[in-house]
């Protein structure tokens, strides 16, 4: 065993120094690409080994375990909390209670950290999710395996000393990946990684973003099965007749999305009141979760096989293994129980995850948008209307829903006409997914992700100009070259520090050295060639008073708001009401120009 790990180590040494000698002998462009291909190749095989992970825990616990008394149907009451309070157990024992979720997440650490992700991610979300699912939580994979592809990207490019731009260009390709080899859907990867991640880029970052999103789809196209693999065939073509009613279920789809977006978040306001990562949490949740799945079961994991079920047509599958299975010749009972699924999804979800479990909300977006889908075209067949395709509103529901709640049209338009074949939808699919965004926006501006960062973290991403603002941090404008006299002191000190300094203002503290003001030689200019004062005049009764102060706290947009507000070109910064320097405007400008230029361009 020992021998083993030896040559592993030096098998990884070798490929390390390879890959370091191949960025000398190439161009920072060429190495990005060469790069992007790597990463297409282990951010898909992480996809598949999630995926596989989660099969055989879902095997595990949908396995006939042929319990006397029928026993092996309430099973479904103990799983789920099996696996959210199994999922707090790692989470609290071997990551040491830190487990960043969701997409929100990654975006945090491109803002706060310059996209550097903790090396941990790379596989903690790989177990910890599929624990979660393959147990039976309500949740998808797509966010655990975006997140371990970019954690794959931001670690790659830290390991050969890549500059911001390009560790997060390589983020965003290892995102891509995942979400190309999690449908073998590459454009919706490179969509996702735009729409979602890269709040702007130029054309030049398309490349290595196609490149790892399509050898990311190869690499699970290649190693899952078929019926792993998420795929759908339009049984119908489009009928143009039907474009009025397509627009109205656009408008239903981006309801839902705020409805969908709503209910996450009061769950997972009301599960706030347990300690994070609590058992008691984990236990609360598993347990309200357990007995909706019970009676419920098509919430029982992702839920893509009762998915299938409505796009051809079969609702009655879902009641198969419910309790209510003496009801399928009962097509307004069909109706119903798939109408409160719909409505149960997003609180299904939300305990999945804000219970402990861990999860995303891409697969229940799809879920609950194909469920209405249904819903609608089974409500307007029952009035009457003809031509009317279940199949091809289930589908397009999907991509509908899915654009409100993530405010990513695109992703949404391409990822269903990927997994169903072609582009014979494409049509209705641009109509209700533009539909749902635009409802969606006039309601809520900002996405579940946005929200939970301008909340949380203080980060605004609606436009490029906040989120670069919000990534530059206060200390890093900082100059602390500044002289700093006392109260008491003289003006003949103040006059004798004037040849060895290039600064024209100074900060002026009490004897405590707590902040009083600043002096600017501009505005002292009186007393300045008044030798005879020099030793009668104390700092104190020259000291100007700014109305606004910046405080180390401060974000970016707060200290712009400051120096307008005052007119002012220099602010001391004060942190404990002690003087630690002054920060320019022209300075703040600088870098935030500086910023603009390595966030926007990967030339």
């Amino acid at each position: 065993m020992g021998r083993f790990k030896r040559f592993v180590i030096r098998l990884f040494h070798t490929v390390e120094k390879f890959f370091f000698w191949v960025k000398t002998k190439t161009n920072s462009r060429q190495f990005i690409i060469f790069s992007s291909f790597l990463i297409g190749i282990t951010g898909g095989l992480a996809a598949v080994l999630l995926k596989q992970f989660v099969h055989f825990t879902h095997w595990i616990a949908s396995y006939d375990y042929k319990l006397p008394f029928k026993l092996n149907a309430y099973l479904y009451l103990i799983f789920p909390i099996l696996g959210i309070v199994l999922t707090v157990f790692i989470i609290r024992r071997i990551f040491n209670n830190k487990l960043g979720r969701g997409t929100s997440n990654i975006i945090r650490s491109i803002v706060k950290k310059s996209a550097f992700l903790p090396k941990d991610q790379m596989y903690s979300h790989i177990l910890t999710s599929g624990i979660t699912v393959g147990f039976g939580g309500s949740a998808g994979l797509e966010s655990p395996i975006v997140t371990t592809g970019a954690a794959i990207g931001s670690n790659y490019a830290k390991t050969y000393h890549l500059v911001f731009k390009e560790r997060l260009l390589l983020l965003a390709c290892g995102a891509a990946a995942g979400i190309g080899a999690a449908f073998n859907a590459p454009i919706a990867g490179v969509l996702f990684a735009l729409e979602v991640l890269l709040s702007s880029t130029s054309i030049s970052a398309f490349t290595p973003l196609i490149i790892s999103a399509s050898v990311g789809a190869l690499i699970s196209k290649i190693l899952l099965r078929e019926d792993v693999l998420m795929s759908f065939l339009v049984t119908e073509s489009f009928n143009y007749y039907n474009v009025p009613y397509y627009l109205i279920f656009g408008a239903a789809c981006g309801l839902m999305a705020v409805y969908y977006s709503r209910i996450f978040a009061r769950i997972e306001q009301a599960l706030s009141y347990f300690p994070r990562n609590s058992y008691r949490r984990a236990f609360t949740g598993g347990l309200i979760l357990s007995v909706m799945i019970f009676l419920m079961p098509p919430l029982f994991g992702e839920g893509y096989e009762s998915i299938k079920s409505l796009a051809n047509n079969k609702p009655h599958e879902l009641l198969n293994v419910s309790l209510f299975s003496n009801q399928l010749s009962n097509e307004f009972f069909v109706m119903l129980f798939v109408f409160v699924i719909m409505i149960l999804k997003a609180a299904a979800t939300s305990l999945t995850i804000n219970s402990g479990g861990n999860g995303g909300s891409f697969a229940p977006s799809l879920f609950v948008g194909a469920y209405l889908g249904y819903l609608f075209s089974r409500i307007l067949t029952f009035l009457g209307f003809e031509q009317i395709s279940t199949n091809n509103f289930t589908l397009v529901g999907m991509a509908g829903v899915l654009s409100g709640i993530f405010h990513a049209p695109l992703t949404g338009i391409f990822l269903i006409a990927e997994i169903s074949g072609g582009y014979a939808l494409m049509i209705p699919l641009m109509l209700v997914s533009a539909t749902s965004y635009a409802v969606v926006k006039s309601i809520d501006p900002m996405s579940m992700d946005e929200r939970k960062l301008a909340k949380k973290g203080g980060i605004d991403r609606t436009s490029t100009d906040t989120t670069i603002l919000s990534s530059i941090k206060t200390k890093k404008l900082v100059d602390e070259d500044y002289p700093v006299l006392r109260e008491d002191d003289t003006l003949r000190k103040l006059i004798s520090l004037i040849p060895s300094t290039s600064k024209t203002t100074f900060a002026i503290v009490d004897t405590d050295d707590k902040y009083l003001g600043i002096i600017s030689l501009e505005n002292i200019r009186e007393v300045l060639f008044d030798a005879e004062k020099y030793d009668s005049i104390l700092l104190n009764e020259l000291v100007y008073k700014p109305k606004y102060v910046i405080e180390v706290t401060d974000s970016v947009q707060d200290i712009i708001k400051k120096f307008e507000l005052q007119e002012l070109e220099l602010l001391p910064v004060l942190e404990d009401q002690k003087v630690i320097g002054f920060i320019k405007k022209s300075k703040l400008l600088e870098h935030y120009r500086s910023m603009l230029i390595s966030t926007t361009s990967f030339d």
